[in-house]
């Protein structure tokens, strides 16, 4: 049995975890499958090609399952695609809970207004990028932990093919451009990502110069997500504590931040220049 194996079944679940009865659930019908095709757990791990304890702490809640590991179980138990049926459930729960607020939020939302100073923003991020920064993460991340927050990043980027689109606003420093995380190649391939959504529709994407004598975004990262209802949430590093916001007069300071940060970096054209400027000298 491969150590590679076992990580691969899936996710230990966090401690207080809402997801918690669902995991749970899935994990006795996943028993009762087993059961009901008369395979001890021993027999089952051997089958499925991972180790017993893992088949136990699945199937007493404790371990979220991989989706592509309830397929697999499906058929080795003649399950007749119980198992199957639960695999979209398992694919949300095993987002850590403050991803799987933020998603729903996103999934709501028609305007969108980011301001990043660190990094690329994440609903912007390659796959590889995002693991390059989860891995630097201090304390070290474990390979389960960064594997799995890296699948929930990406999860997010589901709001690029929404219908009808939301409008979607981002504005990068310029050394998020160019500070190589992961190394240049992808580095490269994650400027290549940025030109792409840049180029869509509903997106706009600008760049923050770092020659700016002046800039209204020195209190760090903004965010700012408004609703169909005309309700909105916002987030900034440097003001209200770093809590989210709600309150009509909160929204307009950060609104107003946003908007001067805008109009201080590059016009979009002026931006997708840069990037492609950026991206031929690597």
């Amino acid at each position: 049995m491969s150590s590679e194996g076992v990580d691969e079944a899936g996710w230990d679940l966090e401690p207080g975890d809402e997801s918690a009865p669902l995991v749970e659930a899935v994990g006795r019908l996943v028993r009762l499958c087993r059961e009901a095709a008369g395979m001890r757990v021993a027999d089952f791990a051997e089958a499925m090609g991972y180790g017993e304890d893992m088949i136990r702490k699945i199937e007493r809640g404790a371990r979220i399952p991989r989706p592509e590991f309830l397929d697999r179980a499906d058929e080795v138990l003649n399950a007749g695609g119980h198992l199957k049926a639960f695999r979209e459930d398992v694919e949300r729960a095993r987002y850590p809970k403050k991803v799987r607020e933020l998603k729903a939020l996103e999934d709501r939302a028609v305007e969108v207004l980011l301001y990043s100073n660190h990094n690329i923003q994440g609903l912007l991020q390659t796959p590889e990028y995002a693991r390059a920064l989860f891995e630097m993460t201090q304390p070290a991340c474990s390979p389960d932990v960064v594997e799995r927050e890296t699948a929930a990043r990406m999860a997010r980027k589901s709001i690029f093919e929404r219908e009808p689109a939301p409008t979607l606003s981002f504005v990068q420093e310029q050394v998020t451009l160019e500070r190589p995380y992961g190394g240049k190649m992808v580095l490269r391939r994650q400027l290549e990502h940025l030109l792409e959504v840049a180029r869509l529709r509903n997106v706009t994407l600008q760049v923050m110069p770092t020659d700016r004598e002046e800039h209204a975004g020195t209190q760090g990262l903004i965010q700012v997500l408004k609703f169909a209802d005309g309700t909105a949430i916002g987030r900034s590093e440097g003001a209200f504590n770093g809590r989210p916001v709600s309150n009509p007069r909160d929204l307009r300071i950060l609104e107003l931040r946003y908007g001067m940060i805008r109009a201080q970096a590059l016009t979009p054209r002026e931006s997708l220049a840069f990037i492609e400027r950026t991206l031929g000298e690597l």
